[in-house]
């Protein structure tokens, strides 16, 4: 514990200030030795630790460099090395944080009608509540995630200052006493929220191996995926007894209450930046500028323009130029929009189709949480039996293909879930739509997982420009379906506005098998694929 509260954000704040003895690293003890790094050799040496050859690091002009790195293989700086405990908390901590984002989309739902008759606006233009929010979070990791990818801002910086500001707006939205201000701070919340959800996946692979990364994307897939299936909810009771700004009061509580635990406790997981610390440190202790970590060389050599492209016309770039990246997002973002729906759907079958009051109509959205938990225990057993058990680290890595496996169960679940509720909603008993949200939430993740563990195999290089676009696109079809689907289930009810929703599914089907078929052929083709 000690190790987690010296390198978390209020641990690296105090250690610029005062460096307390509980918090120093070994570095900067008095009988502390600067190990040998060896400039001269490349590869490994017989402890492990990588070393470059002085001539090829051209923004170093001096001949007596040393690149400070891992002191061994088992250094337990190394979050690849840390202690599974301390690897399971971390992704508890970051798991945390993407719920208390994701709730917000969605949070707002059972308020929408109160909020509309304060405002006095119409229902349409009410549920911008939730379309501005996830508009937010859709465009912020084009601009936030590279940031994170910068040695010397690291991931928890980043998570905790956003975190911070995402905290004081929504005491802001729950103060606010105009539709104009209320839609900028929502924007602004889920823009400022974002970088949880973009950016946790690289947190993930930070500390875990390849062949075990999946469970913990999957732990995460499932928070993602069910947070905003779980609000209404959350939200439903006290806005039927608080009125409507309760769903922000309630958002502020949960923000404040993370932000306090990962301020204290969330420790940086960027090897870079640990390593770029490290180098900072050895430096301070012995006076010498030539001990340096590789991102602070490699760096120097990196022109700003170049990172520009790389966070944000990138993504967009892939958006529409890769067909492997333009599948897999049309896929994902019409589950997103199908999600955002509900929103609109359940509170007309439940609220004024079976007559139930606020709260108890948000419950069936539960379904959708169980629906999504046996999808994570479903991929994770997968994920267990062929790629962990199998893993060999000597062997030649698995095609990228071999991830799409689960999407197939996924993909007849989709359009199962939909049918069954189109046809079934207010016509027989509340049960039978009720029980229909499961499959939804089984295919939300049995493919959403495969799909973001892909593409990162497909485009490594460019994993996080991939991963960037596909949250641009689908946030920006979920932001688009609550406008959309209030006229849609108003003009043709629910069971033909659904069945449409339903036949898009059906058309999607194919999508993960000629991936499977054809992803070879389409990464050869590409100039950026693996």
């Amino acid at each position: 514990m000690r190790d987690v509260i010296r390198d978390s954000y209020f641990g690296h704040l105090t250690r610029l200030v005062y460096k307390p003895h509980y918090l120093r690293h070994a570095e900067e003890e008095e009988d502390f030795v600067i190990p040998k790094f060896e400039p001269t050799n490349t590869g490994n040496d017989e402890d492990g630790v990588i070393t470059t050859p002085a001539e090829s690091l051209p923004s170093v002009q001096a001949p007596d460099l040393h690149l400070v790195t891992w002191y061994s293989a088992k250094d337990n700086e190394n979050p690849r090395n840390w202690t599974m405990k301390k690897k399971c908390y971390v992704t508890f901590l970051i798991m945390i944080l993407t719920v208390t984002v994701y709730i917000g989309s969605a949070i707002y739902s059972p308020a929408a009608g109160d909020a509309s008759e304060y405002f006095g606006i119409s229902s349409i233009v009410s549920s911008l509540g939730i379309s501005m929010f996830v508009a937010g979070y859709g465009i912020g990791p084009l601009f936030l995630s590279g940031i994170t990818e910068v040695p010397a801002i690291g991931r928890t910086s980043v998570y905790i200052i956003t975190l911070f500001i995402f905290f004081i707006l929504n005491i802001l939205t729950a103060l606010v006493n105009n539709f104009a201000g209320f839609c900028v701070l929502r924007f602004l919340a889920g823009f400022m929220g974002s970088p949880a959800l973009a950016t946790a996946g690289a947190s993930f692979d930070d500390m875990f191996p390849a062949h075990k990364l999946a469970y913990s994307m999957g732990f995460w897939g499932l928070a993602a995926e069910a947070a905003p299936a779980m609000a209404p909810i959350i939200s439903g009771f006290v806005v039927q007894s608080k009125g409507w700004r309760w769903a922000f009061w309630e958002m502020s509580i949960f923000s404040g209450a993370c932000l306090i635990i990962l301020f204290f406790t969330l420790p940086e997981t960027s090897p870079d930046t640990i390593l770029l610390r490290r180098a900072q440190r050895i430096r301070h202790k012995i006076g010498n500028p030539h001990y340096q970590s590789q991102s602070e060389i490699t760096n120097a050599t990196i022109p700003y323009r170049e990172i520009v492209i790389d966070s944000l016309l990138r993504p967009i770039m892939l958006t529409f130029t890769e067909p492997i990246i333009i599948a897999i997002n049309l896929y994902c973002g019409l589950i997103y929009a199908t999600l955002y729906s509900f929103f609109e759907s359940f509170p007309i079958v439940y609220e004024q189709g079976y007559h139930w009051d606020l709260g108890i109509s948000t419950l069936p959205f539960a379904a959708l949480f169980i629906g999504s938990f046996t999808g994570w225990v479903i991929y994770s057993y997968w994920n267990w039996r062929c790629i962990d058990i199998p893993y060999d680290p000597k062997a030649p890595p698995p095609a990228p293909e071999t991830r799409l496996f689960t999407s197939f169960i996924g993909a007849f679940c989709f359009p199962t879930c939909i049918l069954w509720f189109a046809w079934t909603a207010v016509r027989v008993h509340w049960i039978s739509p009720v029980l229909s949200g499961i499959p939804f939430g089984m295919a939300s993740t049995l493919i959403f997982n495969p799909f973001l563990t892909y593409l990162p195999y497909a485009y490594p290089q460019y994993a996080a420009s991939a991963l960037a676009s596909n949250d641009f696109f689908r946030s920006m079809m979920g932001a688009g379906m609550p406008i959309a689907a209030h006229p849609l289930f108003t003009n043709l009810g629910i069971d033909w506005g659904n069945t449409i929703i339903g036949i898009l599914s059906v058309v999607m089907i194919p999508i993960p098998f000629v991936l499977y078929r054809a992803g070879p052929w389409l990464r050869k083709k590409s100039r950026i694929a693996l």
